[in-house]
This record gives structure tokens, C-alpha cells and sequence, in this order.
């Protein structure tokens, strides 16, 4: 197993795409690669006698298991914390409640709505953080987005990282997600080449472009209303739901403007012909995604809910070997 104390030496929280260097995801690839062919095969401990502490202010299948199950086969022992359980969801302050946690527990996974939150939890406390998704990013999304790219796309034994590089993906639909977001960052990142579609107004909010800008990264991306100029020439045709948790009071007109940009068979037909489709679940077919293109060979929606557990693994140990 390689050892992550040589690319990470001192605490880290993974609150965005550029909390790791180039160098250091690459670390993070490669221990996930390893920790993904060796599973139930024995392996390392790192977070052995620890407990990680999990607040989740948002239902989830995918991220809390993934979670839950990957911080146990470190052996850890994940606590889960719903937003009710706790004095945060009766007004105790964020960084309060960031100072008593880092007395009792080894790290925090945290998802919730405001990005702002889990930002001031690891500015408060002494202990690793990491954003399992907010409104404004989902960075383990991402990451274990890039990795499945990766994995497909590299030689045996290759650079994974280097297989990404100048690769395009297109995103169609709510260009304002935290998925979007955090797919900007990330193919800024890795080197890859960015175009998003979706309707008028659903443009980046603010924060994001500014934290796009702090990131070096201003303008690293196209945006267009023609979906089909999107993906033109596209290695991978990516969506995600129209209606986000906490806006479900915008269903009906999320529908309705969203409808011209649902990736149906001929859309992810005009992509390059062996392009793939990627969503990171879960899925409404007729909706974002005709069910055709969701069962299309050249969907790996499941190797994508898989590589969570394996990126975040890779994220665990590296933030464990950082402390």
C-alpha cells in the first residue's frame, strides 16, 4: 500500500476540489486504486481507535453509507449525527459546537445546506473536516467522478491523473448545482476542458465565481443555452436532478425551463461516439435523463456510486495521515 505521509504532512480539512494539490490527488487516486483491488483482503487500519463524527443535515443514500462503510473498514467508528440529534439544530453556534466535537472525536464528515457551515467547522475546531456536499460544492462527488474517468481511461499501470488531461465534459441542466460547481473546480483542476447548458438565469451564484476566482481558475469554463453545442465533440455527457433538496418549491417551473436540456438519446448522441454518460444519482428517468441513456453500455452510473466508497477511503486516510 503507498504510504500518504509522503505526499500529506500536516492537518488538512477537503472542504473543495483545490484543498489537495495536483500531487496530492494524485496520492489520493492511487491509494484508492489500491484500496478498490484489495478490499476485503485485509489492508490498512489508519483510523484504528478513532471515532468520525458524521452530521448530515440532508438524507442521503449513497454519501452515508459510503461513508459509514469506508471509516469502519478503516477501523473507525462512524457516528452519525442528524441535525436534530445535536445542539446545532437548536441554536448552538457553529463554532461552538466545531470546539466541542474536536475534544471528542478524530474528524468530521459533514453535509448540509450552507457551504458556509461546514467552513466554519473547520476554522473553529482542531480537527480534520470534510464536505460530504453543501449547496454550493460536492468535492467527493467529483473526485470520485475523475477517478472512474481515470480508471477508464488510463494504460495499466499508468498516470490516472494524466488521462484526464484535455478530455471535455459537457454538463446539461441546472448549471447552478453544486454538482456543476464542484465539476468547474474539479476540470480546472485535472486539466480538463469544461462546457455547461441549461436555461437562462440558471447562471453561477456569485460565491462561486468568486471562490472560482480565489482558485485561479476565473473564466474556466463555457456556458451556452444550446445543449447541443455543449456536447459537441464531449468525452462525457453528464447531468444531475432539476430539483435540488431545498428547492422543491421550484419543482414545477424547474421543469418546465429544464425540460429542452433533459439528455435524451439523440442529445448524448451528438457527443463524441464513444463518449460516456455520467450522474451522480439519484436519477428521475423522463425528467434530467431518458431511461434509454441510462441504460445505454457507455453509462457507468454504478461505477460512479461505487468509486465513492473507494475515493473516500483514499480521502480518510490521507486527512488520518495528515493529522
Amino acid at each position: 500500500m503507498a504510504d500518504l505521509t509522503a505526499s500529506f504532512h500536516f492537518m488538512k480539512h477537503f472542504l473543495q476540489e483545490t484543498d489537495f494539490t495536483l500531487r496530492e490527488a494524485a496520492a489520493v487516486f492511487a491509494h484508492a486504486q489500491e484500496l478498490k483491488h484489495t478490499r476485503g483482503r485485509g489492508g490498512p487500519q489508519p483510523l484504528a481507535g478513532q471515532t468520525w463524527a458524521m452530521i448530515f443535515s440532508k438524507s442521503s443514500t449513497r454519501t452515508r453509507v459510503s461513508f459509514e462503510v469506508g471509516i469502519h473498514e478503516l477501523g473507525g467508528n462512524p457516528l452519525f449525527l442528524s441535525r436534530g440529534d445535536i445542539q446545532l439544530g437548536r441554536g448552538e453556534t457553529v463554532a461552538d459546537t466545531a470546539r466541542v466535537l474536536s475534544r471528542f472525536v478524530h474528524g468530521l464528515v459533514v453535509r448540509t445546506f450552507d457551504h458556509a457551515e461546514v467552513q466554519g467547522l473547520a476554522d473553529a475546531g482542531t480537527i480534520p473536516v470534510i464536505n460530504a456536499l453543501t449547496d454550493l460544492l460536492h468535492p467527493c462527488q467529483i473526485y470520485a467522478d475523475a477517478f472512474t474517468l481515470a480508471e477508464r481511461w488510463a494504460a495499466p499501470g499508468g498516470d490516472l491523473l494524466a488521462a484526464l488531461r484535455g478530455r471535455k465534459i459537457a454538463f446539461v441542466g441546472d448549471r447552478g448545482c453544486n454538482v456543476a460547481n464542484s465539476w468547474i473546480m474539479g476540470a480546472n483542476l485535472f486539466g480538463m476542458k469544461i462546457s455547461l447548458a441549461g436555461p437562462p438565469g440558471f447562471d453561477a451564484a456569485p460565491e462561486f465565481d468568486a471562490l472560482l476566482a480565489r482558485s485561479g481558475f476565473a473564466g474556466g469554463y463555457e456556458f451556452t443555452t444550446d445543449a447541443y453545442a455543449a456536447v459537441r465533440d464531449a468525452d462525457v455527457v453528464y447531468t444531475d436532478v432539476w430539483v435540488s433538496m431545498g428547492k422543491e418549491e421550484e419543482t414545477a417551473e424547474r421543469i418546465r425551463v429544464m425540460t429542452p436540456f433533459a439528455v435524451t438519446p439523440e442529445l448524448f448522441a451528438a457527443a463524441k461516439p464513444d463518449a460516456l454518460f455520467m450522474h451522480c444519482l439519484p436519477a428521475h428517468p423522463g425528467q434530467e435523463v431518458a431511461q434509454a441513456v441510462l441504460d445505454n453500455p457507455r453509462s457507468i452510473i454504478f461505477d460512479q456510486a461505487e468509486n465513492r466508497l473507494h475515493v473516500q477511503k483514499a480521502i480518510l486516510s490521507a486527512l488520518a495521515a495528515a493529522r
